[in-house]
This record gives structure tokens, sequence and C-alpha cells, in this order.
């Protein structure tokens, strides 16, 4: 039996309709439904995982998902989680503090002078490419052992994608937009307040965005070189006391802390709508 395109169409439309009229609770309950499944699917194949291979591996029936419990509350008895977790997001707040301050200046600049930008387009390109924690060796023989040359290794990360970002949304702007301005008399700080600013806030805010998420990723191997606190340092000292199951947990809290701190970041970053 053949199928007219017809009847496609109207099987389209007949589910398009059912779709409109289903109620909204029940549209919007339906993502977190499958967002459940995923997550248990994923619980169900990590204690496969660790029970099956846990027969013949101490360390991986360490990693079982029902010993996260217990090495978490035993972390949280000494705080020495808490602590880890803080040291860890102001060393990040600080690296991104730092690559927006050096990177949205220098992104104007580069976007806005052409004559900058074409003598800045191939070292940009050049320094961008070498890993941020190649720099490692030289943020600590100048810097020192502690938290500044991770903020520096941090900043180096971050500051690619904010520079960018500013510099191609600096570029973009509709010339348009400031002749009139010139045309209405305004001045360069008006031209700069009323129309650049307003013109790449959401490129800027987007690019910020992006080079948290890079930042993050950055700051964790970071604190494995030469520190004695946060996150990274605590993996290292969980595997040295063959805590296995503390060093899981703390891989968990840098997964879980990374997307609450993503959900923060689109919630105040993402450019907001004007109001009807």
């Amino acid at each position: 039996m053949s199928i007219a395109p017809t009847d496609l169409t109207g099987a389209d439309a007949a589910g398009g309709a059912a779709d409109a009229e289903r109620p909204a609770d029940a549209r919007s309950a339906a993502p977190w439904a499958w967002g459940l499944v995923g997550a248990a699917a994923a619980l169900i194949a990590w204690w496969a995982a660790t029970a099956i291979g846990g027969t013949g591996s101490p360390m991986l029936a360490a990693l079982s998902p029902w010993r996260v419990p217990e090495a978490l509350a035993s972390l949280l008895s000494t705080g020495v989680l808490l602590q880890d977790l803080l040291t860890s997001t102001g060393r990040l707040l600080l690296g991104l503090l730092a690559a927006a301050a050096l990177g949205i200046p220098l992104g104007a600049l580069i976007g806005l002078h052409r004559p900058t930008r074409w003598a800045s387009a191939g070292v940009v390109q050049f320094v961008r490419m070498i890993s941020p924690l190649s720099w490692a060796p030289v943020a600590v023989a100048l810097l020192g052992v502690g938290s500044a040359p991770v903020v520096f290794l941090v900043a180096a990360a971050a500051i690619w994608p904010i520079l960018l970002g500013t510099a191609a949304a600096v570029a973009a702007i509709d010339q348009r937009f400031v002749a009139v301005a010139h045309t209405l008399g305004a001045r360069r700080g008006e031209i700069l307040r009323t129309v650049v600013i307003p013109s790449v806030r959401p490129a800027v805010l987007q690019s910020v965005r992006l080079a948290l998420g890079i930042a993050w990723v950055v700051l964790v191997p970071a604190e494995m070189l030469g520190v004695t606190s946060g996150l990274g340092y605590e993996i290292l000292n969980a595997r040295d006391r063959l805590a296995y199951d503390e060093m899981l947990v703390v891989i968990l809290v840098i997964g879980a802390l990374g997307a609450a701190i993503d959900a923060l970041a689109r919630l105040l970053l993402s450019p907001r709508r004007p109001a009807r």
C-alpha cells in the first residue's frame, strides 16, 4: 500500500495539532522525565562497571556509586572539601576577572583599529594555539608556588575567547548607527556609551561565559602543580592516600560545581529581552 504525500502532510498536521493541544505542563515535564531516565541509565551503567570489574580490582571497587555517600560525609566532616571548593572558586573568579580586564580593552582596540587588527592577527593566532598549561613552568618560576601561578594559567586560558569575541563584535558594529550619532552631534564618549557598548554587550557576555567554561577545565590540572589546596590538589592527595572513593567524590563535585557555575553564568550573562 502506498502512502501519498498528502497523507504524510495530514499526519504531521494532526501531530502538530495534538502537540499544540497538549497541556503546557505535560510539554514542560517531558525534558525533565527524559533527563531522569538518562541519569538513571548512567547510574546503572556506572554500578555495573564497578560491580563487574571490581571483583578483580580493588581500585575499581572503591569507585562504586554506593561508596560515594560515605566518602562525601567523611570529606564534609573534616571541612576540607568546602575549603578547597571556596579556594578553587576564588582562583577561578580572579583569573576570569584578569582575563576580562585585559581581553575586553584589547579586543575593542583590535576591532576598532584596522592597523592594530592586521598587526596583531598573526601574533594572536600563534600565541592562542599554545596550551595554557605549557606556561606552568614559566608561571611557577616567575610567580612562585601558590595561588598566583594558578590564577595566571586560568587567565591565560580565558583571555582568548573574550579578546576574540570582543574584537569580532566591535568590528561588526553597523557603521550607520555611528554615522547617525555623529549627525546628531554625539561626541566620542557618547557614541561609545550609547552605540558601541549596547551593540557589543551581548557578544561580550557570551564570550565571558565561554571563557568561564574553558577556565574551569584548566583550573583543576593547574591546581595539581605545586599547590597545597584546591580541588585539583585534593584529587592528588586522595590518590596518594589510596582513598579512591574520596578521589571520586572530588571529581563528582568538580562536575557538579562546573555545571552549577555554567547555569548561573547562563542566567546572569545571557542577553535580556526587552519587556513588552
